[in-house]
């Protein structure tokens, strides 16, 4: 399945240290597998769990796009 990612999530990644991205790409490229579940009040949205990390993401024509990537205290505002 392809994943691309927005701009926001991708400018995110790149501001963690390489240790941190890489766990979190390792995450993500096994999606729709892992810690998943669908956001409450938000048809076809989902969060994969990383740790304290969360990961945004919805279904597209071409596969996954990764629309957020946050610590869990601040995604969901």
């Amino acid at each position: 399945m392809k994943i691309k990612f927005h701009r926001n999530a991708e400018k995110y990644l790149e501001s963690l240290p390489l240790k941190q991205r890489a766990r979190i790409l390792k995450a993500i490229y096994k999606l729709p597998q892992g810690d998943v579940a669908t956001l409450q009040g938000k048809k076809g949205e989902y969060r994969l769990r990383v740790g304290s990390w969360r990961v945004l993401w919805v279904y597209q024509d071409f596969g996954i796009l990764i629309t957020e990537i946050d610590v869990r205290g601040s995604i969901y505002k």
